[in-house]
Order: structure tokens, then sequence, then C-alpha cells
């Protein structure tokens, strides 16, 4: 026998629940949609797994972020209170992210390489730095690293910031020997 005051709960919610629900059913169709427009732009450009990765957990994080935010006002968290609180653990988010800007910010040069720059796999390059001769062959692009072969066969690791700070030439095959014979 059903209890008369579970039926009353259940339709004091009844809008809370369908909205609930409505979110998770959009958020979980978003984030397949997102994964899906991913994978095309990189088999399209070549880019590797690994290097996708990084794109969908990003995307998976600001999907299930915006997520849990809108489920808690739905569901009656005080917009003042929700207020302090996302803006003190902003703060000290911010305060992490002050500490570690350098580090961090390697994330945000990778997607840009992902998404926004020519650069891929198996490419040969000249990271135009007037210290150091990196000329070489893209090996991987890891969310905080770039790794090269240099043309003398060693082992290059740039952090991606450093790529995008100091730009990048892609090399045809007739430039990497002439830049060779200049470097002689």
């Amino acid at each position: 026998q059903s209890n008369p005051n579970n039926m009353f709960a259940l339709e004091e919610y009844k809008t809370q629940i369908l909205a609930t629900v409505t979110i998770v059913v959009v958020i979980l169709v978003l984030n397949q949609l997102t994964k899906m427009a991913i994978r095309r732009f990189g088999k399209l450009s070549a880019i590797n797994m690994n290097n996708r990765k990084i794109i969908f957990y990003l995307s998976n994080l600001f999907f299930y972020g915006i997520g849990f935010a809108l489920s808690g006002l739905i569901w009656g968290v005080d917009v003042h209170d929700f207020a302090v609180f996302l803006s003190s653990a902003l703060a000290v988010l911010g305060v992490a992210f002050v500490a570690l800007w350098d580090f961090l910010s390697n994330l945000p040069a990778s997607v840009f390489l992902f998404f926004c720059h020519p650069l891929r796999l198996g490419d040969r390059i000249r990271v135009l730095d007037k210290d150091f001769d990196w000329t070489g062959m893209v090996e991987d692009i890891s969310g905080f690293y770039l790794y090269m072969r240099a043309d003398d066969d060693r082992r290059i690791t740039i952090p991606t910031n450093l790529v995008i700070q100091k730009g990048i030439e892609i090399l045809k095959e007739k430039q990497v020997v002439k830049a060779l014979e200049e470097d002689a």
C-alpha cells in the first residue's frame, strides 16, 4: 500500500524533478554533440587521441559545472548564498591560479594549438627563438608540453605556452635543408 504522505511529497517536488531531469538530458546531449564535434575536428586535423582527451575533459568540466549550478538553483539554493559560495570558491581558485599561472597557462595554450593553429603531429617546425635553435619534427602535443625531435636527433620538450609566445614557423622539406645549411 502506498503512503499518501509520500505521494504528496512527490507532487510537491514535481516541477523540480522535471526540471532536473530536463537539465540532465540537455547536458548529456550537448556533451555528446560536443564530443562528436571534437572527434570529427580531431580526425580531420590529424590530431591524436591523447590530445583530444584534454579537450574532452575540459568540455565535461564545463557542462557538468553548468548542470550542477542550474540544479542547485532549481532545488532552492538561495541565489545570494550560491553567489557567496561561488565568489569564495573563485577567490581561492584565483589565488591558486596566480601562484601557478605559468604552469596552468599551458592548458589554454594546448587548447589554442588544438583548435586554432595549423600545427599538426609530424610537421617540421622551427620555434622562433633568438637564443635557441629549436627545429625539428613535432612528435606529440600534450596538455602542457610540445615534444619534438630535433634535426640532430635530440628530443626537445617545450612548454606549450612558450611555443605560443615565441611563434612557430612550419617548414617545408626544402626550408629544413636550407635552415640546416645556414646554421652550419
